[in-house]
């Protein structure tokens, strides 16, 4: 007994289109979802850097004996950062002006996961 077999064999242009139809579908799904994971990544980041210059801050200004009025800047924290250094995220920039202010993130434009910028500890 033979089995007769057709010579044309593979895909039609219909089930071509299908499949990339389907994959376009899941690219658009995928793909926002993806940005937003990264944005949210970013700020979750920027918050972490914060709460660690807010540390250093405070031990700073306990080792320098400073009032809560006295000036500081994010150069007089490095020496209690690890490796002497902070490295940002989205090139934000940290400022800093006295003991009892909070630590600012910030920077021209800096939008992540629908928050606008300066950022603190206290704004997530």
């Amino acid at each position: 007994m033979q089995i007769k077999t057709n010579g044309k064999s593979g895909f039609t242009l219909v089930e071509i289109m299908i499949v990339v139809a389907i994959i376009g579908l899941l690219a658009a799904i995928a793909i926002p979802n993806f940005v937003r994971a990264r944005e949210s990544a970013q700020l979750n980041s920027i918050a972490n850097n914060l709460r660690i210059l807010e540390g250093a801050k405070e031990q700073w200004a306990l080792e320098q004996k400073k009032a809560t009025t006295d000036n500081v800047s994010t150069s007089d924290l490095t020496g209690y950062l690890k490796n002497n250094t902070l490295i940002p995220v989205v090139a934000e920039v940290y400022t800093a002006n006295t003991v009892s202010d909070l630590i600012t993130a910030g920077s021209s434009s800096l939008t992540l996961a629908g928050k606008t910028g300066p950022y603190t500890v206290t704004s997530f």
